[in-house]
């Protein structure tokens, strides 16, 4: 009954006849061992999947691969399943349809890579506040300043009225409306997802290079383009672009971009990338040299553009000092990618 405490451990220490008959082992059992890859596994492994999981050329491929597959879709219901659109309706419908589009993929991706949508430069939180107000303010004043400087140099008049009554605000909504859904399309398009996954492999400013570069490219379907106004579109990309690198999201651009059309196709009736749109305000008029007025190309494709880009860069680096822009998450992986 009194047996001493010291036996009793030294019991429990020691191995029983039954546990090493039965083959227990009181050592803790290997640490797992990981499958070893083949070489051409490793090799696979290595082309498709980086630190953060699928690398991002393979991500921009598939949302660039989804784009397209409802890109061609959209334009068969444009032309087989409403076919009797009027020529501003069917504009409005397709710019209304490609917003959609470039939506839908990243928020599939969105879903694929476990980020919110808002990652993307595009939070909903920020919709129509503050910011997208002020970018629409620099986009009518800067077009202001432009026309100013082309008037003082006799290469723009501003003309007579062409409108009048319910007509002027009626094509005034209507145009406000239209440019902010091109204003969404194509930001969103060439700095949202995309600017968001070149970023994580490129970088930043590479990417912002690329992006511009393939904004450019998609006014070569406007008629009455010309080089000059293509190397314009990418100038002004590229500014979008510290836009959304001092902002942190694409608001203030969306606004800039709506204002800036809204300014030339309404409200001062000037070419906009080489159209005039019907229902404008004035009877305006570009007289002068080609490299002055931008000829049919309009503003876009006077080198007074890039004088005025240059002051509204340096103005916007003054007013907005801070980079909000891209998030940590792939600010940390890109720098990464570029050291090696």
């Amino acid at each position: 009954m009194d047996e001493p405490k010291d036996s009793l451990r030294s019991g429990f220490d020691e191995a029983s006849p039954a546990s090493a008959s039965s083959g227990i082992s009181a050592e803790p059992p290997p640490p797992f061992a990981p499958m070893k890859l083949s070489p051409f596994e490793a090799a696979m492994q290595k082309i498709f999947i980086g630190q953060s999981g699928l690398r991002a050329i393979w991500r921009l491929l598939i949302y660039l691969i989804i784009f397209r597959g409802l890109r061609f879709c959209l334009f068969v219901l444009l032309a087989y399943g409403l076919p009797d659109l009027s020529f501003l309706w069917r504009q409005t419908a397709a710019e209304f349809g490609l917003a959609i589009i470039a939506i839908v993929p990243a928020l599939l991706m969105a879903k694929i890579e476990g980020r919110s949508f808002g990652s993307y430069g595009l939070p909903f939180r920020n919709a129509f506040g503050k910011l997208f107000w002020v970018g629409a303010a620099w986009g009518l004043v800067s077009l202001t300043i432009l026309l100013v400087a082309l008037r003082g140099a006799h290469a723009f008049y501003f003309g007579t009225i062409a409108l009048h009554g319910l007509r002027v605000l009626k094509f005034a909504v209507f145009w406000a409306g239209f440019f902010l859904i091109v204003g969404f399309y194509e930001e969103f398009f060439t700095r949202g997802y995309t600017q968001f996954t070149l970023t994580d492999g490129v970088g930043f400013w590479p990417a912002a290079i690329l992006l511009s570069l393939g904004f450019g490219a998609l006014h070569l379907e406007n008629p009455g383009e010309s080089w000059v106004g293509i190397l314009g579109a990418v100038v002004i990309g590229f500014f979008f672009c510290l836009t959304l690198r001092r902002t942190g999201n694409l608001w203030f651009a969306i606004g800039f971009h709506m204002s800036w059309d809204w300014g030339e196709s309404f409200l001062y009736s000037v070419p906009d990338s080489g159209g005039v749109a019907p229902g404008h305000l004035l009877h305006s008029s570009l007289q002068g040299p080609r490299w002055l007025t931008g000829g049919s190309v309009g503003p876009e494709g006077s080198v007074f553009l890039f004088v005025l880009l240059a002051v509204m860069w340096v103005a916007f680096d003054r007013v907005y000092r801070d980079v909000k822009y891209p998030p940590e998450e792939i600010e940390d992986s890109s720098a990464t990618v570029l050291n090696k």
